[in-house]
């Protein structure tokens, strides 16, 4: 392995969590920059998202069942098989998955990137809700799959791409979304086991690293602002990062690799020892 393979304690293995209507192939540019220097690189789908963007946007409905304890659960498991702690990067849906694992004592180095709030935070932002309608109207829908059109996935995900790169990205990586997940997001306030909970004040858990990104119109930079505030009543290390500009697909956006880099660099500088 080259010389910058490895954290202050040894960590050497990075497990990518996907978000919102993408699947893990949006990680493929990280996936082989990480790889190029010499880290081993995890970026498995969520369950049941593994059968592929063509298959999933003919039939959804083996995922419309998963919730965001399912999905939790899933990496929960690939990660406790690993031995060592790897850095955990989520982005999107992936990035609330990446606090509730470190909130579980997983993980050497967490970071968060245009995360969905956990409870607490906010209420869910109207592009989501929009997008996500008719969850708000109909409870009972909820096992169902949101679909997105190629017009609604760029306002909401890739607004600062132009024409030709939002359809690259809408004809590569989209999917349809569970409509369970994004009920649990955005009722979570009213729920009275919600699974979007993570502790806030614990101060057990491995370092975070938060990131927002300027021109998010899915989860908004003051949304992850909001739950940087959350964490500091935690005596664990919680930094925040912004780029302005971004747009909410920001880790498939022109300049991805100053974001990878910037993610990497700080994981590996505040890893933790795992015990």
């Amino acid at each position: 392995m080259r010389a910058d393979s490895t954290g202050p304690d040894g960590t050497d293995t990075i497990v990518l969590i996907h978000g919102l209507w993408v699947t893990a192939l949006s990680w493929e540019r990280w996936v082989s920059r990480y790889q190029a220097r010499g880290y081993r690189v995890l970026a498995p789908h969520w369950p049941g998202v593994d059968a592929g963007v063509g298959q999933l946007r003919g039939d959804p409905s083996q995922i419309t069942g998963i919730g965001v304890t399912e999905i939790a659960d899933h990496y929960d498991r690939i990660i406790r098989d690993l031995g060592r702690p790897p850095v955990v990067i989520g982005h999107c849906l992936g990035g609330l998955v990446a606090q509730i694992l470190l909130d579980r004592g997983l993980g050497a180095a967490g970071v968060s990137i245009d995360p969905a709030p956990a409870r607490g935070v906010v209420s869910l932002p109207f592009a989501t809700l929009k997008a996500a309608s008719p969850v708000p109207r109909n409870p009972a829908s909820r096992h169902q799959a949101v679909t997105l059109t190629a017009r609604r996935f760029h306002n909401a995900l890739t607004s600062t791409f132009d024409d030709q790169q939002a359809a690259a990205a809408y004809e590569r990586y989209y999917v349809p979304a569970p409509r369970r997940v994004i009920y649990q997001v955005s009722f979570a306030s009213i729920t009275r086991r919600p699974a979007t909970r993570v502790d806030f004040t614990s101060g057990n858990r491995a370092p975070l690293l938060l990131i927002a990104d300027g021109n998010d119109r899915m989860f908004p930079a003051p949304y992850t602002r909001s739950a940087s505030r959350k964490y500091r009543t935690s005596t664990a290390v919680t930094s925040y990062k912004e780029f302005p500009g971004r747009s909410h697909l920001t880790t498939c956006e022109p300049g991805w690799e100053h974001l990878a880099d910037y993610a990497l660099r700080w994981a590996m500088d505040n890893a933790l020892n795992g015990t």
